[in-house]
């Protein structure tokens, strides 16, 4: 496999879990370090919120075109969520990858499933909330669903938690500080397996097969 290819990391929780937070924030120590990295900008049919850009927050659709988008092998994954669709552009991630950029998908469980069954390299990483009254508490003082939306989010954040165990690393966002410093973690590790290191390993093997050659 080719070392310079980046990497590609699932990062799911429930809705308010806090995983578009933590990818940022890992993302701009990321940068800091001179390493590209990339938000996968999701495709969607939910309108926008009044907060929101297209293009930068999602891309906004209508539900035909979403539908010929996925009917046509445009998506890497897609799900329908709280009855709107999302969906990860296949093009826009694999021109990414082969960059050599790190690119970090904010998804839920049901795309997690279907990208871990197409890609065999990735790293994937599920948030939880603290407790039911934190991610409550969040969802509220988001001040974007209403009341029966919130309900709705809760109830399928239980069964999203259910998989955690189909996922590498488990991060508890209890503290956004230590939540942060162990995604960051993951991502330093993740360039740690062996074949990622494979060609520096191979030279130093090789280098030391030559220098055992020349004391015989």
């Amino acid at each position: 496999m080719d070392t310079t290819r980046g990497e590609l990391f699932i990062v799911a929780s429930p809705s308010g879990g806090g995983k578009t937070t933590l990818i940022r924030r890992v993302m701009q120590e990321l940068e800091a370090q001179g390493r590209q990295a990339h938000f996968s900008v999701s495709h969607t049919t939910r309108p926008p919120r009044s907060v929101e850009c297209d293009g930068v927050d999602y891309h906004f659709v209508d539900r035909p075109t979403f539908q010929r988008m996925a009917a046509a092998g445009e998506f890497l994954e897609f799900a329908e969520v709280h009855d709107n669709l999302y969906g990860t552009s296949r093009a826009e991630v694999e021109a990414k990858l082969e960059r050599g950029c790190d690119v970090f998908l904010d998804i839920d469980v049901q795309g997690a499933r279907q990208v871990r069954a197409s890609v065999s390299d990735v790293v994937k990483v599920f948030i939880f909330p603290p407790s039911h009254a934190e991610l409550h508490r969040r969802l509220v003082a988001r001040r974007q669903d209403s009341e029966d939306a919130i309900a709705l989010r809760i109830k399928n954040a239980v069964r999203e938690m259910r998989e955690y165990a189909e996922f590498d690393y488990v991060i508890i966002n209890d503290c956004l500080e230590d939540a942060t410093r162990a995604l960051a973690s993951v991502v330093a590790v993740a360039r740690m397996r062996p074949f990622r290191l494979r060609s520096r390993v191979q030279a130093i093997l090789e280098d030391f097969e030559r220098a055992a050659k020349k004391e015989e």
